[in-house]
């Protein structure tokens, strides 16, 4: 479990962009954040990440205070795929995979079957085995996306945050990363916490959402009680209609703006 007390969180001096927000991640399931551009989607995964500080309060994984612990330490328990990911033109999927295991020692005999075997079982989780060869640089986006997460899968964290993994990626690309989040979630227990700015996206493959607008929690829980045309039309100032498929499927229509 991942929790949030009290945070605040300022870009400046002058004015607190996050005031006092709390909020609980829960474990072994999918989380997505929504809201618009600059609602704090990304600053409130980043200082999960600990890339971002808060001014105050704190922020748990588990019962580990992480404002307490090393990055290097932090980077055992959590790992991270960013929005835009860079890697060096010569290097190939499986040198990139392996750097998820630079976090481990690497000295004994054991400590080198270890960090092969966990690289061995990125490649084979996200479905890259056969380009583990490539150069990054020569990938699609939809295998280069796949290539990153499996160098956090290689960290062998519990916690995997995504902010906004399906952006610059076609329709094909952008479901062959999510439908590989879902396998992430489901088949390894993983706590998944991604930015998505796709609405019916977040109801299709989250099991829980969290909208935010202007630094603030608008709205948290499941997809059926966050998703609805009055909270889509506070946050977005769009209006719609909530189409139900049947009694586990639904997705929602924009009619106009308003």
């Amino acid at each position: 479990m991942v929790k949030l007390e009290n945070i605040s969180f300022s870009y400046n001096k002058k004015q607190e962009f996050i005031k006092d927000l709390s909020l609980e991640f829960k474990s072994g399931e999918v989380t997505t954040i929504l809201g618009p551009n600059g609602s704090g989607k990304s600053t409130l995964l980043h200082m999960i990440s600990t890339y971002l500080k808060p001014k105050s309060g704190k922020i748990y994984l588990g019962d580990k205070d992480l404002g307490k612990l090393k990055q290097k330490e932090i980077a055992k328990y959590i790992s991270c795929v960013y929005q835009e990911n860079e890697a060096p033109d010569d290097i190939t999927v499986r040198d990139l995979v392996a750097f998820g295991r630079t976090i481990y020692p690497n000295v004994k005999k054991e400590d080198k079957e270890e960090n092969e075997r966990m690289i061995d079982f990125a490649l084979k989780a996200t479905g890259i085995e056969e380009i583990q060869d490539k150069k990054v640089v020569n990938l699609s986006g939809g295998q280069k996306q796949r290539a990153f997460i499996a160098m956090s899968l290689a960290q062998n964290t519990g916690v995997l945050l995504l902010d906004e993994p399906t952006t610059y990626l076609d329709i094909f690309h952008q479901i062959e990363v999510l439908d590989l989040v879902k396998k992430l979630n489901e088949e390894y227990k993983m706590t998944i916490v991604m930015v998505l700015h796709d609405i019916n996206q977040a109801i299709k493959y989250s099991d829980n959402i969290v909208i935010m607008k202007n630094g603030k929690i608008i709205e948290e829980g499941t997809p059926k009680s966050v998703i609805n045309e009055k909270s889509i039309k506070t946050v977005y100032n769009v209006e719609g209609i909530i189409c139900n498929v049947d009694k586990e499927e639904m997705y929602f229509v924009p009619t106009k703006v308003c």
